[in-house]
């Protein structure tokens, strides 16, 4: 079995283009205030900031970081690559496990959808705990069952059960996820952020499929997901898929 880390490795060291495509799909959100300006609006917008796993930095390419004396960490050197071109943040390339920061370095410490993609979830809450503050906040986005159903499901369909697979990521969700926090941060919180996806075209749903697909969609899987999503475009108006995100917050 892939561990969360090897997974993780493959589909991000040498690429920004899988989380691009993942990104890509999620515009097509049916709540009016995308996921990254209801993050934004939870998040301290002053003090000594850490992002673990900041990915390509959207979340500040949004929302601006002017106020901010901002950190963003990643694994990934094609990551780390992209998140060089943020003006007047600090970049660092390690481990999640293993932050190369003092402790109590931070006043708030973001892990945004991030912790089921590490091997030892517990332990990379120990280190978010350890360079934070007393009394600094954090800020953890995870998933929760039934998150993209209907993705799994035409996956499934196609012949590629492959590609949504849960076991390729540890157990940091929705419903495991508070209790782990506790176990380090105080006054654990959890909000759901309220909307699902209307897909109105088949093109970024299958280039969905293929940025977490393995092995790419062969011609005939391609033309399966289409016919799909093509006959529930035509029947609904959109292809709709569900969506279990939350927030957890805590208090060092």
């Amino acid at each position: 079995m892939t561990s969360p880390s090897a997974q993780a490795a493959t589909q991000y060291a040498a690429t920004t283009g899988n989380l691009t495509a993942r990104m890509a799909l999620h515009e097509y959100g049916t709540n009016p205030q995308d996921w990254f300006s209801w993050l934004a609006s939870r998040l301290p917008r002053s003090g000594r900031i850490l992002e673990v796993g900041a990915g390509t930095g959207e979340l500040w390419r949004r929302l601006g970081h002017d106020g901010l004396d901002l950190t963003v960490t990643d694994f990934s050197p094609a990551m780390c690559a992209r998140l060089a071109d943020l003006p007047g943040v600090r970049v660092r390339r390690c481990d999640a496990g293993a932050l190369p920061f003092s402790d109590g370095s931070f006043d708030a410490v973001i892990a945004n959808h991030m912790l089921y993609h590490v091997d030892d979830p517990a332990a990379v809450l120990r280190e978010l705990a350890r360079v934070s503050r007393p009394g600094g906040r954090l800020a953890v986005a995870t998933n929760g069952h039934g998150h993209m159903a209907e993705i799994t499901e035409l996956s499934t369909a196609i012949g590629r059960p492959d590609i949504m697979p849960r076991a390729g990521q540890s157990d940091f969700y929705a419903e495991s996820g508070p209790a782990l926090v506790s176990e380090k941060f105080q006054d654990v919180r959890v909000e759901r952020y309220p909307g699902d996806l209307a897909v109105p075209a088949v093109a970024p749903v299958v280039d969905y499929l293929n940025s977490m697909a393995g092995e790419p969609l062969t011609a005939e899987q391609v033309a399966a997901a289409g016919e799909i999503v093509s006959a529930r475009i035509a029947a609904d108006g959109v292809f709709r898929v569900r969506k279990n995100v939350v927030l957890i917050t805590a208090v060092r």
